[in-house]
């Protein structure tokens, strides 16, 4: 099928399964005699995948490294297994660290709530972000 099927099989544009191709995601496909790529059926299959594993936040050298053991006849099970795992550590440690900078954040705003801006000296900055030390 020619790249302008594939797009509206895929819900991708042209220019992505392009880049997809270009990035060693997609295989590159035989030409036509005219020269237009022919994308197998397979490649609607394999464009899911791509777009379903970058939703789950898995990265462009992940998804090769997913697509790279199945091409090379591996079930990718363990390997996806172990990509999961890591992602999600990942984003519970950032959801921590969001968690504690929204405490600094209401901690300041309370701050900020009671700061006279005429009791501030000259040479402090801010002191709703660094209040003076006794």
């Amino acid at each position: 099928m020619r790249i302008g099927h594939l797009a509206a099989r895929t819900g991708l544009t042209t220019k992505t399964i392009r880049f997809y191709e270009d990035s060693g995601l997609l295989p590159p496909p035989p030409r036509t005699a005219g020269g237009y790529r022919d994308y197998p059926d397979a490649a609607v299959t394999r464009l899911a995948f791509v777009r379903d594993a970058q939703r789950a936040g898995l990265t462009l050298a992940e998804i090769r490294s997913v697509l790279t053991l199945r091409d090379d006849g591996h079930a990718p099970c363990g390997h996806i297994t172990g990509l999961i795992h890591e992602h999600l550590t990942d984003i519970e440690r950032r959801m921590a660290d969001l968690a504690a900078t929204r405490d600094a954040l209401r901690r300041l705003a309370d701050r900020a709530a009671t700061t006279d801006p005429a009791a501030c000296g000259a040479d402090d900055i801010c002191t709703i972000v660094n209040p003076a030390k006794p």
